[in-house]
C-alpha cells in the first residue's frame, strides 16, 4: 500500500531550501563581518577634554568708562560663561559672545582647572603680604556693553563658587558691573567678611540695597550663588533655597557704561580681590 505520509509537496521543499540557503547566507556573512572593538569607547567620549592651565594676561589695568550717554538693554538678555573651551581659545559665553580678557597686576593670573567634566577660573590666593599694594591681583573683565544694563526690568544674575575659609577676607566681589559710589547705579554679587557669607548688591546713582544670606559658603565645597531682582524685591539664593530679601523700588535703574567683571572691582589697590573658584557665571535680563 502507497504511503501517502512520505509524500511531501514539492513547493515546502522549495521553500525550505531557500530558507536553509538564507540562514548559512546570514551566518556566512556575520562570520565575515569584524565585531566591534570591546574597548570601544561611546559617542560623548570621542570629543576632546578642553585644556586646562594658566590664561595670558592680556593688560594689567582696567578699562573705565568714558563720560557720555548709557543705553539700557532693548530686549530679553541670555549671558551664561562656563570656561569650557580651554586656555586655547578665547573666553566668551556660551553663545559666542560677550568676550572677557584676563587682567592682572603684580604677577597675578587666572588659571582654567578641571571641575567636573569642564573646567573652572581659579584666582590667586588670599595675599598675606604686609603691603596690600604689592599682591598679586587678577580679574576678569569685559568690554562696554551697554545691552548689559537691566534699568528697572526683572533681572537675575550669579554664578557657582568654591572658597576655602582661609580664601575670605573683607571684600571679595564675585561678578559686577558698575560701582555703588559716585553716582554710577551697579549690581554686585560678593562674599565678604570672614563668616563667609554671600550677598547680592544693586545700586542706583543715590542708594544701596543690599541683602546677606545667614550661610557660611566657605568651606571647600562647591555652592550655586544667584542674585534675583522683582520689580520690587532683591532675593540671596543659596544652592537652590531662597535666603533672605530685601524691598526694592520699583523705580531703581542700574545703568552704566563699565563693563561685566569677575573677580575684582578692577586690577588696582583695594580692588576686593576674589580668591578661590569660579564657575557657571550668569545674568539674564527679562
Amino acid at each position: 500500500m502507497f504511503d501517502y505520509r512520505r509524500l511531501v509537496p514539492i513547493g515546502a521543499v522549495a521553500v525550505a531550501l531557500v530558507f536553509a540557503a538564507g540562514v548559512v547566507g546570514v551566518v556566512a556573512f556575520a562570520r565575515d563581518e569584524p565585531a566591534p572593538p570591546a574597548t570601544a569607547a561611546p559617542a560623548f567620549a570621542i570629543r576632546p577634554a578642553p585644556t586646562p592651565g594658566v590664561l595670558p594676561n592680556s593688560g594689567t589695568l582696567s578699562v573705565h568708562a568714558k563720560p557720555g550717554p548709557v543705553a539700557l538693554a532693548q530686549s530679553a538678555v541670555s549671558v551664561r560663561y562656563t570656561f569650557d573651551r580651554g586656555v586655547d581659545k578665547p573666553i566668551t559665553d556660551n553663545a559666542g559672545r560677550h568676550p572677557l580678557r584676563p587682567l592682572g597686576q603684580n604677577g597675578g593670573k587666572l588659571s582654567l582647572v578641571p571641575q567636573g567634566l569642564g573646567l573652572a577660573v581659579d584666582y590667586p590666593a588670599r595675599c598675606e603680604m604686609a603691603s596690600e599694594r604689592k599682591c598679586p591681583r587678577a580679574i576678569l573683565e569685559g568690554l562696554r556693553d551697554d545691552a548689559l544694563n537691566p534699568g528697572t526690568r526683572p533681572m537675575k544674575y550669579g554664578a557657582s563658587i568654591r572658597m576655602a575659609p582661609s580664601d575670605l577676607s573683607d571684600g571679595a566681589n564675585v561678578l559686577q558691573k558698575g560701582y555703588s559710589v559716585g553716582r554710577v547705579s551697579q549690581f554686585k554679587l560678593q562674599v565678604d567678611h570672614r563668616q563667609g557669607r554671600p550677598s547680592c548688591v544693586i545700586a542706583s546713582r543715590a542708594r544701596i540695597h543690599r541683602v546677606e544670606a545667614m550661610v557660611d559658603v566657605a568651606d571647600g565645597a562647591w555652592h550655586s550663588l544667584t542674585c534675583s531682582r522683582t520689580r520690587t524685591g532683591l532675593f540671596i539664593i543659596v544652592d537652590g533655597a531662597q535666603r533672605a530679601a530685601v524691598r526694592v523700588p520699583p523705580t531703581l535703574s542700574i545703568a552704566n557704561a563699565e563693563p561685566l567683571r569677575v573677580g575684582g572691582k578692577g586690577t588696582n589697590k583695594g580692588n576686593d580681590q576674589y580668591a578661590g573658584q569660579i564657575d557657571n557665571v550668569f545674568l539674564t535680563i527679562d
